[in-house]
């Protein structure tokens, strides 16, 4: 699970290759990033480090609500609130972090009206290749750029969500 997961959430940025998905215009891929906020009960044990609110981005990566996130916005959570391309805020439940990768799950609890971020194939990346490094926002909160290199991935700490 834990190298499937790593696997599907480093793809899902590397997705915008623009051979693998020529079909899909950017500004319809990247409604499916989203605004992830979290509230943390005061006494959690990453409280006093990382804050009892806390507010990031996600990706909607299933047609069921399953949003791939950074795992710290939403581990020890009391309740997370997604909101979507339109604006439209919806309560959404944790359903799992992992510890190695760093990276967490969750599941909106009403529809987005959005279509799911396709996960491409982050084996074909190769450097030089142009990606799209987004945040919820769409084309406004998006900059392109360049693989400049490629390495294993070693710790939860290197990685942009």
């Amino acid at each position: 699970m834990k190298k499937g997961l790593v696997l599907s959430v480093v793809a899902f940025f590397l997705i915008l290759h623009p051979s693998l998905h020529a079909g899909q215009a950017p500004e319809d891929v990247l409604k499916a990033v989203v605004k992830v906020r979290a509230a943390i009960p005061q006494e959690a044990y990453t409280a006093k480090v990382l804050g009892v609110e806390r507010e990031g981005h996600g990706v909607l990566i299933d047609s069921k609500g399953l949003i791939v996130t950074t795992g710290y916005i939403i581990i020890e959570s009391e309740s997370i609130e997604v909101t979507g391309p339109s604006g439209r805020r919806v309560k959404a439940s944790f359903v799992g972090y992992d510890h190695v990768t760093g990276f967490g799950l969750l599941r909106a609890e009403e529809p987005l009206d959005v279509e799911p971020m396709k996960l491409g194939e982050s084996s074909k990346v190769k450097e030089g290749d142009p990606v799209i490094v987004a945040g919820y926002g769409g084309v406004e909160a998006a900059i392109g750029a360049r693989v400049v290199i490629r390495k294993e991935f070693t710790g939860y700490w290197e990685y942009i969500l």
